[in-house]
């Protein structure tokens, strides 16, 4: 199919088969047996090199837990043994982010974004959600995928126009990809996540999971406290946000907090090449003068994840003169609808476009800098969709033998350091809430405090004192 799309965050891999349904028996039941093994291959521009060492396997799942003996689909899954087996703790599984990351890519070539010490004594296990990559993934028209709306409407007809076509898109992706569509909540993948840990053997599991897999990782604890043996939960999000309103509210503030914590770092460093300048009038400039703001944005708070100021500096200095022509890159939310399971995890519903106009001047009002937060991207493609498979809910954890493990950066522009905090109170006593004093989305590998402190708790189950932070340590970009 020339114009259809692999959904995945991401380009996929050049020789990644979609995984189909149609010649699965309609009963088959979920295999829980040992996992076959093999040797993962390269693929696409993959280094042969890094891939050396990592195995790939597949399960066979149900597309829906709720009907566990009804139709199956493939789960990729990928793992790296630990390379001390004589020290091995266990099964270390990671939980990728997005929605859209692919975990199996993650163990084949990102395995450095574990430490050595990880490396050596956990098996690192790793999947591709369904929906996602080699799982099944999710397939929409590609030509469909092009048109999508602005999240910056400006008047009712705007707003029908865009829940219409989030509609036809629906219908599209779920024609492409098959009933597993209407089927890749976080529910669903818990259930999965268990699956591969009785495919494993293992009696328990250790699990770290970041930005959205941390809410996987937070609903498996939920469901199976007594298979969780230590969890670390990384860059926190919320899922017990009621509102469009309350989710952009936290949502947004913490990318202004980032534009402003720019502010500072420029204002006090001689080597920014707009110190001295009034840099927000020079965005409010910039900004006005593009003919996508929202794009735009999406690319300045992209460059908070490192941070990376200085090229952030050089990226305004050069849109002011009128030297940057090449356009912002689209998100990957709308290239390739990875935000597809988001709408099945979150209900927030706005009813019209006066609404959606009131949460828009709310932003602007609140975040007077970063007044189109990408975040917009989920309440606009989400608009029109049926009510969520797995609604927002406070958490109710119970029966853990060892605290979940939070990690939070103070500055983090994604997962907002409140958004950690309400974490933190909804898991009470089953929670500790470790915070890195400094910037970027993710806080593992900012800091070795933060580093040596995870995987103190990883290896040997030492839970850091409530209170406990890491300094920062300043951003290189």
């Amino acid at each position: 199919m020339e114009n259809t799309r692999r959904v995945l965050a991401g380009a996929v891999a050049v020789g990644v088969v979609a995984v189909g349904i149609g010649a699965l028996p309609a009963t088959a039941r979920p295999t829980t047996k040992t996992v076959q093994w093999t040797d993962c291959k390269p693929e696409g521009k993959d280094d042969p090199a890094e891939v050396k060492g990592s195995q790939c396997a597949t399960l066979q799942l149900p597309i829906d837990w709720r009907h566990p003996n009804g139709p199956t689909f493939e789960l990729a899954v990928a793992r790296r043994t630990a390379k001390v087996p004589s020290e091995r703790v266990g099964v270390l599984l990671f939980g990728p982010g997005g929605p859209g990351d692919s975990g199996v890519d993650r163990i084949k070539t990102g395995i450095s974004r574990f430490s050595p010490t990880l490396q050596d004594r956990f098996d690192i296990v790793s999947f591709d959600p369904r929906g996602i990559a080699r799982s099944n993934p999710v397939l929409c028209s590609g030509e469909l995928l092009a048109k999508q709306p602005s999240p910056l409407m400006t008047s009712q007809a705007d707003f029908d126009a865009t829940a219409d076509y989030n509609r036809v898109l629906a219908k599209d992706c779920r024609a492409h990809t098959g009933p597993l569509y209407d089927h890749i909540d976080t529910w669903q993948t818990v259930r999965d996540v268990e699956a591969i840990r009785k495919a494993l053997g293992e009696r328990q599991i250790s699990f770290h999971g970041t930005s959205y897999g941390t809410m996987l990782g937070a609903q498996y604890a939920e469901a199976y406290p007594q298979r969780v043996r230590a969890m670390v939960i990384e860059s926190v999000l919320d899922h017990s946000l009621p509102t469009a309103q309350a989710f952009l509210d936290d949502q947004a503030a913490p990318v202004q907090d980032s534009f402003d914590e720019f502010v500072k770092w420029c204002d006090a460093t001689t080597s920014c090449v707009l110190h001295g300048r009034d840099i927000r009038a020079l965005w409010d400039k910039v900004l006005a003068n593009s003919a996508d703001p929202f794009m735009l944005s999406f690319q300045v708070f992209r460059t908070f994840y490192g941070p990376q100021w200085s090229a952030l500096a050089q990226k305004l200095k050069d849109l002011e003169a009128g030297q940057s022509a090449t356009p912002p890159p689209t998100p990957t939310g709308l290239v390739n609808n990875t935000l597809a399971p988001f709408c099945q995890d979150w209900n927030l519903p706005v009813r019209s476009y006066s609404e959606y106009a009131g949460l828009l001047q709310r932003i602007a009002h609140n975040n007077p800098d970063m007044r189109y937060p990408g975040q917009l991207l989920a309440i606009s493609n989400c608009l029109g969709a049926p009510k969520a498979n797995n609604p927002q809910h406070v958490l109710q954890v119970h029966g853990l033998k060892t605290p979940i493990l939070l990690a939070n950066a103070i500055h983090d522009p994604a997962t907002g350091y409140r958004g950690a905090q309400s974490v933190a109170r909804q898991v009470g006593k089953q929670g500790v809430l470790l915070t890195y004093e400094g910037w970027g989305h993710g806080s593992y590998n900012k800091s070795p405090c933060m580093q040596a402190t995870i995987d103190n708790y990883l290896v040997s189950k030492v839970v850091p004192k409530r209170g406990t932070s890491c300094p920062a340590v300043p951003p290189v970009g």
